[in-house]
């Protein structure tokens, strides 16, 4: 037994073919037994989000399905959790790269490609407050995770601001692997920290504009509170930070 319970669901997202998603039972699951995500900084009661499917990764995902497809681009999700925007873009033919920090995200994924039978997806690890949680890891533990490199088209993401940021780690990861014609999507469920992100985006040289995501309760849908971020160079070519690397 792995340490910890699944379920698997069928979800509906508009325009693309049902996904089929393990994810685990509850909030109430915790297996860390060497000690992976507390190395890097996750605690018990944050090690099961990744698993859990959530409100706003599902508005991501259904952005997702209406993107035109160009096979030029690279996407990436950023704190993909369960990766269902990411899942959504891959079976359309994007060229997607996942990314998470957490231990166990990387397996997550590849069990729903194959519960859903696509071709192997990318993966990378992406932990934009690495430098925060640096701990050599324990003898046996095995070879680090790849990360995330190189510079993206469009970067999504969901939810990724429940923890104040002062040293605007995340605005410079973006900033990172921004290409000079990026688009960045953040779906935010109206996080008190969302304002503080923006002032750290337009440090970094992005301008910014929102959506009102907001949905009131119906007969089988939830309400839900939110917005779409949607971030651009604000100049025609962007600061240092995220020019090509040489």
């Amino acid at each position: 037994m792995p340490g910890y319970q699944t379920k698997q669901e069928r979800i509906a997202v508009a325009g693309v073919t049902d996904l089929v998603i393990r994810s685990l039972l509850d909030k109430q699951q915790y297996s860390d037994p060497l000690g992976e995500a507390e190395r890097m900084g996750i605690s018990s009661a944050m090690w099961p989000l990744f698993g859990l499917l959530w409100p706003s990764g599902a508005h991501l995902a259904a952005r997702m399905a209406l993107r035109p497809v160009d096979a030029t681009e690279r996407v990436l999700e950023i704190g993909c959790g369960l990766a269902l925007a990411s899942l959504v873009g891959h079976r359309r033919g994007a060229d997607v790269t996942a990314s998470d920090c957490h231990p166990m995200a990387a397996a997550f994924l590849a069990e729903n490609v194959r519960l859903n039978g696509l071709a192997p997806m990318k993966y990378r690890h992406g932990h934009w407050s690495a430098a925060e949680h640096e701990h050599d890891a324990p003898e046996g533990a095995g070879p680090a995770p790849a990360e995330v490199h190189g510079h993206f088209d469009l970067i999504i993401g969901s939810d990724l601001l429940y923890e104040r940021d002062a040293n605007a780690n995340l605005a410079h990861f973006i900033g990172r692997h921004a290409s000079p014609t990026v688009e960045i999507w953040i779906v935010d469920p109206d996080r008190g920290n969302r304002p503080a992100f923006n002032r750290q985006m337009a440090e970094q040289g992005f301008a910014m504009r929102e959506e009102k995501l907001d949905r009131v309760a119906a007969p089988g849908v939830d309400a839900y509170k939110g917005r779409l971020l949607v971030y651009r160079w604000a100049m025609a070519l962007p600061p240092t930070s995220g020019l090509p690397l040489p």
